[in-house]
Parts: C-alpha cells; sequence; structure tokens
C-alpha cells in the first residue's frame, strides 16, 4: 500500500495557541450510553437523504471474505458520507435470536430500522423497539394453528430451529427437487382451509416464499420484506419524511419483493442465486433502475450508490492517501472515520513510522487537552499521541480491524460541537467496543477549516470485552 504523505493534515485542522481557553466541557456522562445515541429515524427532522435496505447473508455480510472488506468499505462509506441524514434498513430473514448471533460475528453497523424473520418483524434503533401497528396488521386472516396442522401431513418438510419459528412465521426446509410440486399443493390446501363453509369470508391468507434453493417460509399474506417495506414508506410519508431515494439490495428468493416497489433502485450483487435472476428475468429486466452488479455482495452496494449517483460512492478505505482527501467544506464525521483508518494502519504498520504524521496529529489537538479512558484513567491528548509512536507495527501480519459506528455530531455551542460514536477494534477473534464523545472546538479558526481536538471522553459498551488495562487501548 502507497505511504502517506508526511504531511498529515486531517482536512484542515489547525492548530490553536497556547492562549485559547479551553470551551466548557459539557456533561460527557449525559452521552455515555447506547441508549443514548440517537439511531432511530425520529433523529431526522427532514426527508432521509437515502436509504438503503440491504439482506444480511451474503448481500450486506459476505461468508466467504475472512477479512470482511467489502464490509468494512460500506462501514467507512455510510458513516463517513450518510450516517447524519440518512436511514439504514436491515431486512434479513433471520430472526432477532440468529439476527444478534451474526452481530457478534461480524464488524456490522448499527441499523436505524431492522426488519426480521422475513418481514414479519419491525424494530427501531439500539434497544430494537417493536413496531405494534406492524403486528397488528398482520394478526389479520392469520392462524399459526392452522398451517401447523396441514404443513405436518408433509413428511418432506423438516422444520427449521426453535428460534426461526416466529408468531407469524413457519419455516422448514425443503428438497430442491420437490420443492415446486409440495408448495403448489400445499398452497390449495390453505386456502381451501382459509375459507368458511359458507365461502362468506377469508379466515386464512397466506403466502410461501422458497429461498436459497432449500428454505421454505409461510406468513401472512400481507407480510414479507416488500410489504414492510412498503409499510415503512407509507409511515415515513406521512410524516412528511419520504425519503429522496431509496436503495433495495438482494440475493435471494425472498428479497424479490423489494424489487417489485415502484421508484425505488435495486441492485442483485453478483453473487445472486438463480431464484432471483429468474424472477428478475420474468418480471423485472426492463428496469433500468435495477441492476445486477459486478461485484460480490457489500462491493456490489457501493457499486449500485455510483451506478445511479445516490451520492458520493468512494469509501475512505479505497483512499490511498488520505492526506490528499481535504473536502470542500469540514464534515466531522468523515474526519474520524479517516483518523481511525490511519490509526489501523498505523498499528498494521502499513504507513511508514514516521515523527512528521505525529507531530500533525499534536498540531490538532488542543495543548490543554485531554483525554479519559474507559477505565477512567486521565492523560493529555499530547501523552496519547506519543504513545502511537510505541505502537507502530504491532498489529502488523494480525487480523487487526477498527471501524466507527453511529458517527453523529452536535453543535453545542457557537464553535463547539459534540461528536459520539461506537469505537470497535478486532484482532483475531478479540473484540472490543467503547462509546465515544469528542469535544471539537472552532475557537479562531473557522467550521471551514477545521475543528481542534479538545477533550476525548470513552466508556465500555456494556455487554463487550473490555481492555484489562489502559496500556493496549489508545484513543
Amino acid at each position: 500500500m502507497p505511504s502517506l504523505k508526511l504531511r498529515f493534515n486531517f482536512s484542515g485542522f489547525h492548530h490553536c495557541c497556547n492562549c485559547c481557553s479551553t470551551p466548557k466541557i459539557p456533561s460527557f456522562t449525559s452521552f455515555q450510553s447506547e441508549a443514548n445515541i440517537k439511531s432511530t429515524m425520529d433523529r431526522l427532522t427532514s426527508a432521509a437523504r437515502l436509504m438503503i435496505v440491504s439482506d444480511l447473508d451474503y448481500t450486506m455480510i459476505d461468508h466467504h471474505d475472512p477479512e470482511n472488506l467489502s464490509l468494512l468499505r460500506f462501514n467507512a462509506l455510510w458513516e463517513a458520507n450518510y450516517r447524519e441524514n440518512s436511514l439504514l434498513v436491515f431486512s434479513t430473514g433471520r430472526s432477532p435470536t440468529l439476527y444478534k448471533e451474526l452481530r457478534k460475528e461480524k464488524p456490522m453497523l448499527t441499523p436505524d430500522i431492522t426488519i426480521m424473520s422475513v418481514g414479519t418483524e419491525i424494530t427501531y434503533g439500539n434497544s430494537m423497539l417493536p413496531d405494534d401497528g406492524w403486528e397488528a396488521f398482520l394478526n389479520d386472516k392469520w392462524d399459526r394453528k392452522i398451517v401447523t396442522e396441514e404443513t405436518k401431513k408433509f413428511t418432506e418438510l423438516t422444520l427449521q430451529s426453535e428460534t426461526e419459528q416466529r408468531p407469524h412465521k413457519v419455516s422448514f426446509y425443503v428438497p430442491k427437487d420437490k420443492a415446486q410440486d409440495i408448495m403448489k399443493t400445499l398452497s390449495k390446501r390453505l386456502e381451501e382451509r382459509g375459507v368458511r363453509c359458507d365461502n362468506s369470508k377469508m379466515m386464512l391468507d397466506v403466502k410461501l416464499i422458497y429461498s436459497g434453493g432449500m428454505a421454505l417460509d409461510i406468513l401472512p399474506q400481507g407480510a414479507g420484506k416488500g410489504q414492510a417495506l412498503v409499510y415503512l414508506l407509507k409511515k415515513l410519508k406521512s410524516e412528511g419524511k419520504l425519503p429522496n431515494n431509496t436503495l433495495v439490495c438482494g440475493d435471494s428468493g425472498n428479497d424479490a419483493e423489494l424489487f417489485s416497489i415502484p421508484d425505488v433502485y435495486g441492485v442483485m450483487v453478483s453473487n445472486a442465486q438463480e431464484e432471483l435472476l429468474q424472477w428478475h428475468a420474468a418480471n423485472a429486466k426492463d428496469n433500468p433502475k435495477v441492476i445486477h452488479a459486478t461485484e460480490r455482495c457489500a462491493a456490489g452496494i457501493i457499486q449500485a450508490i455510483g451506478r445511479f449517483n445516490l451520492g458520493p460512492s468512494t469509501s475512505p478505505r479505497d483512499v490511498t492517501d488520505m492526506s490528499d482527501s481535504k473536502m470542500e467544506n469540514f464534515v466531522p464525521a468523515y474526519e474520524f472515520v479517516k483518523f481511525y483508518l490511519f490509526f489501523e494502519k498505523w498499528r498494521r504498520g502499513e504507513i511508514e513510522n514516521s515523527d512528521l504524521y505525529l507531530s500533525n496529529l499534536k498540531a490538532v489537538c488542543r495543548p490543554s487537552g485531554t483525554f479519559v479512558h474507559p477505565s477512567g484513567v486521565e492523560k493529555s491528548l499530547e501523552e496519547c499521541v506519543n504513545t502511537l509512536k510505541k505502537c507502530h507495527g504491532d498489529k502488523k501480519g494480525k487480523q487487526y480491524r477498527i471501524w466507527v459506528d453511529q458517527v453523529l455530531p452536535t453543535r453545542v455551542g457557537s464553535d463547539s460541537w459534540l461528536v459520539s460514536f461506537k469505537k470497535w477494534e478486532l484482532c483475531g477473534e478479540e473484540r472490543q467496543c467503547c462509546i465515544t464523545t469528542v469535544l471539537l472546538s472552532s475557537k479562531n479558526v473557522t467550521v471551514a477549516d477545521g475543528l481542534n481536538w479538545t477533550h476525548v471522553h470513552q466508556t465500555w459498551l456494556q455487554g463487550v470485552e473490555s481492555a484489562s488495562d489502559s496500556t493496549t487501548w489508545f484513543f
């Protein structure tokens, strides 16, 4: 990888003179919990610039990519350019149990909205609050007992694990060579069971979704990934927040509904399964808003953002010379993404060990600036920069990655900004995370010229393994 230029400018961060007084620091304890990171669509006061609705397995997540590079590229792009004014939606066939397991395994961002169990469950934010209105809607013409009774008559159907059986979803494995015949017969039987004896009213109305060449899900007719998205779009429109653009992303049969929604852009990643490609050929081949990417998984999503001109499509991870990436307008989120990418490359030994880098880092820190380690130990920012000299290349040859999540800036004064985010580190199988808040000041410089680091405060994210001392965790 080419070295960064010796002058690491952080897009114009300026050094304040010693006479500058430190701005008043807000109460950082009020920001040091995950619950206080605004993450639902309610944080937007107007329409989202972009809403991405993406499947997870083999769409956002590439299980054949042990380094998770395409996912990390997307993470950096989203946090640097979109998080503050856009919406990220994960739409997965996984139950909440398996979804949470995946989050522990992969370097995933926190979505604003999560659609799970093939569109039968919608939740919001970090706490995953359920949408009661959606649950009530799905109760109409749904009788799980009847579905269970009829499916028991098919010996070829094998129930999936108990975690995948949900209030509005019954899930099976089915032999690929028998899937179509079974679905045809089962659909007819369920339709017959759903009509009252006097034929006056449908009591049961369901849909069957086949995906992955092996999975069969039975849902209420009004459910599914596509219907869940339609519901969300109507909800946002009623609040005057219909996204300016929506991009749907998928790879398998249970994603097909997403591509049939009018006025949305769509990308089938290059590794999309045959069942989705066949659906597209039969139903949407003439739709110019739906493409089959030439890149796998998250890389295909990035490709689609550029293809449809939905916004920036160059991930900061793809910028080899970050010191030369100054933007016309100062964007705090971009700066933090870039800083931690520099930090990752420094510790991986992918950039040269130069004192000039450290000098420029000190220049963006206020002389009286402080850093509060998650353990409670307090140091000066200058001392923190000095410790970087000792850790250059200490992660060389290791599976070491850093990513930031939910980078959200808040203006707290005429010349001060507070930026909160989660900072994650992965080294082999060990994952650590802290909630970080950074106070930035534009005193004596314009915001366009950059902001000075004044105070950094971190606390460990509850429920995640933390470092045992303050010597192995930096910034």
